[in-house]
């Protein structure tokens, strides 16, 4: 079992909440936790201290006690849990069938299955995209960046959260698999049109990397899957000599942390990254001393799809005073969740404990606050924060 995490589109419990946060929201912290040995190493148990159960541990055997009962009596273990599950009051709380954790684990790996469109927000009610992977169904298909993004399935995609955009993308239980149709509605200078796509196994090229014609380097990391956080510090070394590094961190739903850590080692001269708590122990990550640290002038962007370990990197690279913050809100998700595998092979989480930026910060229900606040036109706002630091540097 993976320390990873995924989305999926809306359930009919907790799911909905959990799995369509795009990497981040649940088993996204299992990698601070300390439950696993690597990204792909198996858990070990963290049912707490030896003595009566409390808390976190309290509600993970009620859980799985639920699911056993459940078994021993002929039924659905994930659906006695997903019960369990719905009555905690844990916001972040999910219970994953065996194929929907195999698929998070899978996406974590580095593939996923849909059309190869990334999207991002332009404004409170516009939804864009922000870029067609070569070679995808998408791409194939004409579509490019800066094509408005107005339905999906019929369904208006303009002011959703991104994260639900993409779940949507991406489809459901039911047909996000090879082969299935989706339906978009598309918008290009006053034109519309709808393109029926059907989605296949795709790369998740989560980090891009770009050369700005004023010098600068665009990094867009659109989730820390595995391997990510070199692939930032690749593009950090190869952007030295340049004016700055614009980081690109919108509808980021966040995934490994340790990903997340190795990318602000990039930045960072070692140090506090995140603090966290779990089961009432406090622990801390700290940015790696040979990681890089390179003094480039950097701006980081982010908006209400930015989460988790996202936010935990943009928290510490504005806390740490080395980046300036442009754009929205983020989401708010800082809380850590353990997996406990159930007997029938799905997966019950729930959330024991919360991280908080270097300063003390905490994210979860907070998100963090841009140091400059900017809704539309973000990317070239940024770009004059950039000039300015190189100015200044």
């Amino acid at each position: 079992m993976s320390g990873s995490s995924m989305f999926v589109p809306p359930r009919r419990t907790r799911r909905g909440v959990a799995l369509t946060l795009v990497l981040g929201t649940v088993l996204a912290a299992g990698g601070v936790s300390g439950a696993f040995r690597d990204e792909g190493g198996a858990p070990a148990r963290a049912d707490g201290a030896a003595g009566p159960a409390s808390g976190p541990a309290a509600e993970t055997a009620a859980v799985a006690a639920a699911a056993a009962e459940a078994m021993a009596a002929g039924k659905s273990g994930a659906e006695a849990a997903e019960e369990v599950v719905s009555r905690s009051g844990d916001r972040w709380a999910a219970v994953y069938t065996a194929g929907e954790y195999e698929g998070l684990r899978q996406r974590l790996d580095g593939w996923y299955v849909g059309v190869g469109i990334w999207v991002r927000r332009d404004g409170e009610e516009r939804i864009e995209v922000a870029r067609a992977v070569p070679g995808s169904p998408a791409d194939h298909a004409g579509v490019r960046p800066g094509d408005r993004l107005r339905t999906i399935d019929g369904v208006r995609a303009g002011g959703r959260p991104v994260t639900e955009v993409v779940s949507r993308l991406r489809g459901d239980a039911a047909n996000a698999r090879e082969g299935s149709a989706v339906e978009l509605g598309l918008q290009r200078d006053g034109h519309r049109w709808t393109e029926t796509l059907r989605r296949t196994r795709l790369a998740a090229e989560s980090v891009t990397t770009r050369r700005q014609p004023d010098g600068t380097t665009l990094i867009e990391v659109g989730s820390f899957t595995k391997g990510s956080g070199e692939q930032v510090a690749r593009a950090v070394r190869g952007a030295r000599g340049g004016p700055g590094v614009l980081l690109d961190l919108r509808g980021n739903g966040g995934g490994l942390v340790g990903e997340a850590v190795t990318a602000a080692s990039a930045f960072l001269d070692g140090g506090l990254v995140a603090t966290y708590d779990m089961r009432g122990e406090q622990r801390a990550l700290h940015a790696s001393e040979t990681g890089g640290h390179s003094r480039l002038p950097l701006v980081v962007l982010v908006d209400g799809g930015t989460m988790s370990a996202a936010e935990l990197l943009a928290g510490a690279l504005q806390d740490r005073g080395r980046a300036v913050v442009v754009g929205t809100r983020t989401f708010g998700k800082g809380s850590v969740q353990m997996p406990e595998e159930l007997p029938d092979g799905s997966v019950a989480e729930l959330t024991v404990g919360h991280y908080r930026t270097p300063s003390g910060r905490s994210v979860d229900g907070e998100g963090i606050t841009p140091d400059l606040v900017v809704r539309e036109r973000a990317e070239a706002r940024a770009r004059t924060v950039m000039a300015g630091l190189a100015r200044g540097s």
